[in-house]
């Protein structure tokens, strides 16, 4: 009594797998797919992101008294005194906050903030 129903799809499993045991992958591939895999990750993130770095350190020491700003929460005022690490920002007419100077998310155009 032969229990075997499905002859040709076991016979086709057995020669797929002793076949694919017989191929050998190179180590050299493997590399080569890693050393691209970096590489796209490099170009993709990395270089991208230490560019906005740059552009935000740039902006950061770049800043100057009478400069107007928005920061990080979304105010908007005129930079009126600048120390070390800290900025006066003047939001309103005779209201003054101090931030830190790494709040500065972007430098506006001259006549922007109007008070």
């Amino acid at each position: 009594m032969n229990l075997n129903f499905f002859p040709t799809a076991y016979a086709d499993t057995v020669t797929s797998t002793t076949a694919g045991a017989a191929q050998h992958n190179s180590p050299w591939s493997t590399v080569i797919m890693f050393v691209v895999i970096i590489a796209i990750f490099y170009f993709l993130l990395i270089l991208p992101q230490s560019k906005r770095a740059k552009a935000q350190r740039q902006l950061l020491g770049n800043l100057a008294q009478d400069d107007e700003v928005v920061t990080t929460g979304g105010i908007v005022g005129k930079i009126t005194a600048i120390e070390d690490n800290f900025l006066t920002l003047a939001i309103a007419k005779d209201v003054s906050v101090k931030i830190q100077r790494g709040a500065v998310a972007n430098v506006l155009p001259k006549g922007t903030v109007s008070f």
